[in-house]
């Protein structure tokens, strides 16, 4: 529905139906959003983990998140997810039999260095990991981790220090210690966060999700400012 030159206007004019209340806390989070670090799952297939996984990216500022579905649907419980998703970008690779590769090009593409969670005879500490550059973090499937695709596509690999008997950590836990650990460093760094032109786009879906029938108040803004 947006004309190109911006969406300033719109944004003003659906403001008004919305609480200042809730205004102020779009503008506090938004400031907060990156897209410099972004979050990839591969066949995550139990609900409560996909949740969780995009809550906590919500609480770090991820605002996009890359859902492969290879042979598992991604399914959300939303008394887990607690209406994440609302205020996140998912996009989702599910048309073909290569979706892992396509996402991984995709992003590779976008600039995205790809680094697997993954233990591996060359993996990295998380907490040494350099995020200089944009990063695409990629979890992999719960029993079988990442696939044969991810790991020969892999720039890197990334490992949590881990000093008990447990192999591992469960998925939804290992994105909450990655994304602490990234974000940290991430907010010391410049040149991180949206552009004020992706900032209009996300709040603009943030609007959308808030207001009932805003596509009947867009339809009418565009009648009166003559876009349609």
């Amino acid at each position: 529905m947006e004309k190109p030159e911006g969406l300033a206007p719109l944004l003003h004019y659906l403001s008004g139906f919305i609480s200042e209340a809730r205004q102020k806390k779009f503008m506090e989070v938004i400031r907060w959003r990156t897209r410099h670090l972004t979050v990839v799952l591969e066949d995550i297939y139990q609900p409560h983990n996909a949740s969780a996984v995009l809550r906590s990216c919500d609480c770090f500022g991820i605002q996009d998140v890359h859902i492969i579905e290879n042979r598992n649907k991604y399914t959300i419980n939303p008394d887990v997810a607690l209406g994440s998703t609302k205020w996140l970008n998912l996009i989702k690779y599910n048309r073909t039999e290569q979706n892992s590769k396509e996402a991984l090009e995709s992003l590779r593409k976008k600039g995205y260095r790809l680094v697997a969670t993954s233990p591996h005879s060359n993996d990295t500490d998380i907490r040494e990991l350099h995020i200089n550059k944009p990063l695409a973090l990629i979890f992999g499937t719960e029993l079988e981790g990442i696939s044969e695709t991810v790991r020969e596509m892999a720039d890197d690999y990334v490992r949590i220090p881990m000093y008990g008997f447990s192999e591992s950590f469960n998925i939804s836990v290992s994105a909450a210690i990655c994304l602490s650990h990234l974000v940290g460093k991430l907010h010391r760094l410049s040149g991180w966060e949206l552009t004020e032109r992706e900032k209009e786009q996300v709040l603009l879906e943030w609007y959308r999700s808030s207001i009932h029938r805003c596509d009947s108040i867009e339809k009418d803004f565009l009648e009166r400012s003559g876009q349609q």
